[in-house]
């Protein structure tokens, strides 16, 4: 059977689905960051004293920071809490041997940074986050001598369902994700957190059309498995091409207009009551079974 005709034989299903339809100083032992934050010449980023307008770049947590220091990213600087233990003091250390600024903070002025969000003692601002493009996820496959495996979220909102999914695709082996610029969640401080630091080894694409961007990597080979109500069981099917696996979002599933470009629908079977996984749970659920089909190495 030809390739064509076995894409229009799978789009069968999918139809189905569619139907239904500042500047801060460098000090030996770390600058006191509450008299930084009431000078007027240093400002912090957009954050304010209530912690209201916050820096793009600034995650916390110390599992993430970690990453991100062990990582490419630039770090600006870092806020510790003051008489931090432990990892804390490991962090510092690390700061300090890459040339990053420290600065010593009491809890009430990281509680204010952080917004309320659990800091665990330390927040980090680091330079915004770097988009890659689809051309460099699927570069990523190639430099990997793998066919390409590529997650696409069709309008995800909720940096939490975001970051899991990041965090799971970086442990599964994919090749990176891709997002559309409108109407979903960027790639915010909660994503980063909530990932524990996996956005700093994962690609991320921003892309205007998230159906026209299917076409394209129909093109480049894949085979693309859309995540829906009313498909296939997802074990039953083969993953041993190019996968390109479809989200929806958390409320809608994935958008009729999406749905109709995919070649399969794959469902994932109830036992209880509701009838729906969490969008991040049942990314992970597929895209293991993906990672395991091809063998884990």
């Amino acid at each position: 059977m030809t390739v064509d005709k076995k894409r229009k034989n799978s789009r069968r299903n999918s139809r189905k689905s569619k139907d239904n339809c500042d500047r801060t100083k460098k000090v030996k032992g770390g600058e006191n960051c509450e008299s930084d934050f009431k000078n007027p010449r240093n400002k912090i980023e957009a954050v304010d004293r209530d912690g209201r307008n916050r820096d793009k770049g600034l995650i916390m947590g110390r599992n993430p920071i970690k990453e991100v220091m062990n990582s490419d990213d630039t770090v600006e600087k870092i806020l510790v809490i003051k008489n931090g233990e432990g990892s804390i003091r490991q962090l510092v250390a690390r700061a300090k041997e890459k040339s990053i600024d420290v600065l010593y903070c009491d809890k009430k002025t990281l509680d204010r940074i952080s917004d309320g969000e659990n800091h665990q003692g330390i927040v980090a601002y680091v330079t915004d986050f770097k988009y890659s493009t689809v051309d460099d996820i699927l570069k990523e496959a190639r430099d990997r001598h793998e066919k390409p495996f590529v997650v696409i979220l069709d309008g995800i909102t909720d940096p939490h369902n975001l970051g899991a999914v990041i965090r799971t695709a970086e442990c599964a082996g994919v090749h990176g994700i891709i997002i559309p610029k409108r109407r979903a969640v960027s790639v915010t401080p909660t994503v980063v957190k909530t990932s524990a630091g996996a956005t700093s080894y994962m690609k991320v694409a921003k892309v205007t059309n998230i159906a026209s961007t299917i076409e394209e990597l129909k093109k480049e080979g894949l085979w693309i498995y859309s995540c829906n109500m009313g498909g296939e069981n997802y074990k039953s099917l083969k993953y041993d091409g190019g996968v390109g696996l479809v989200i929806g979002n958390e409320g809608d599933g994935v958008s009729c207009n999406v749905q109709s470009k995919c070649d399969f629908t794959v469902s994932i079977p109830m036992k209880g009551k509701i009838n729906s996984l969490n969008a991040s749970n049942a990314a992970a659920i597929i895209m293991y079974e993906v990672t395991a089909q091809r063998g884990v190495q």
